[in-house]
């Protein structure tokens, strides 16, 4: 087959893998909200087939959303134009990472009869992080303790409550019991009525352990019937977990030689998080290293990085033509405009 006849590249994304994820949320917390930057086109799905919250950082996301009611606006850097703004939309429901923009969001509400329900993110020590290649969003557990404590009696504020978030893969990151005995008093605590604790739940790529997520899950149930002895509903924001095991990349080998295989797509137009996190995307029928024959999966572009996998093992000889499926493709499967490459369309199935 030419290279002229290879089909062009797909996404697929399986509706029912999408609800099946949530509903494995939905089971451990008291408010699931799916982060809509991890792919836009889950949240309709999750709008029109859940009663799930939409997590969104940008207005640009609103495009997605029909029903504002749903969704949980993540501030950073807004004016009091931007607060009408979203307000007026019918958004309810804010995060604040900083005393800046939340001195905004009271004045703008002073003289005003609104209703919202606020989170204040906390800034919470992440222990296997150890770059200085992250920005640390949120306020000292200090500056917490002293809002929450001016807040609590606020008539704006319908229901209020800390948020914070883990990086994604973090898997060493879920004692969170322990940590918010540790920031928080006593007093702030018995003013919550929402403990957000943002994403961060794993998903399954060829360069993580996903045995842990059992244990996560365990640790969210009884981090729940912590919160509720408290009276505190426990939230969370995941888009990985949800999104990405309904996801697959359908490519085609477009060159073979030695033991490098080229497909018809780049992690430029398809799989960022390969440069970005970076995990490594399963190949569909990949086997174990004594039973298969290693290769190395290069994207189309001159880019040495555009590796979908240094090294994969197949049982049978590739050849051109031949199709290549990443799974667990559906999340962060962003495109850039290098080397002007296309979007790769995707397609919903049931």
């Amino acid at each position: 087959m030419s290279n002229s006849n290879v089909p062009s590249p797909k996404f697929t994304l399986s509706k029912k893998v999408v609800l099946e994820q949530y509903n494995k949320v939905r089971e451990v917390v008291d408010i699931p909200a799916f982060s809509s930057k991890t792919n836009p086109r889950v949240t309709p799905i999750i709008e029109e087939n859940t009663d799930g919250f939409l997590s969104v950082h940008t207005t640009n996301e609103l495009k997605h959303i029909k029903d504002m009611s749903r969704v949980l606006f993540l501030a950073q850097g807004w004016t009091q134009e931007i607060v009408e703004d979203l307000y007026n939309k019918g958004i309810r429901c804010f995060a604040v990472d900083n005393e800046f923009d939340l001195d905004i969001l009271l004045s703008t509400m002073e003289s005003t009869d609104w209703k919202i329900k606020l989170l204040l993110r906390l800034k919470l020590k992440e222990h296997s992080l150890k770059t200085e290649r992250y920005f640390v969003f949120g306020m000292t557990s200090d500056v917490i303790n002293e809002r929450v404590a001016q807040l609590k009696d606020d008539l704006h504020i319908e229901q209020l409550g800390v948020h914070f978030h883990r990086k994604t893969q973090n898997v060493n990151e879920w004692k969170i019991q322990q940590d918010i005995e540790d920031v928080l008093s006593e007093e702030t605590l018995e003013a919550l009525d929402i403990l957000n604790i943002g994403g961060g739940l794993p998903s399954e790529y060829a360069n993580t352990n996903v045995d842990v997520i059992g244990g996560i899950f365990r640790r969210l149930r009884e981090l729940r019937e912590w919160l509720h002895e408290k009276d505190i509903q426990l939230m969370i924001e995941p888009g990985r977990f949800i999104s990405a095991p309904a996801g697959k990349l359908i490519t085609y080998i477009t060159g073979v030689y030695g033991s490098n295989i080229i497909v018809n797509a780049s992690v430029y137009n398809s799989d960022m998080d390969a440069i970005l996190v970076p995990v490594k995307l399963r190949v569909e029928g990949e086997v174990g290293n004594n039973a298969g024959e290693p290769y190395v999966i290069k994207g189309c572009t001159p880019c040495s990085m555009d590796l979908f996998r240094y090294r994969v093992y197949l049982r049978e000889d590739p050849k051109i033509g031949d199709e290549i499926v990443f799974i667990n493709a559906g999340a962060y499967n962003f495109t850039s405009n290098f080397c002007d490459l296309e979007e790769i369309p995707t397609e919903i199935i049931e």
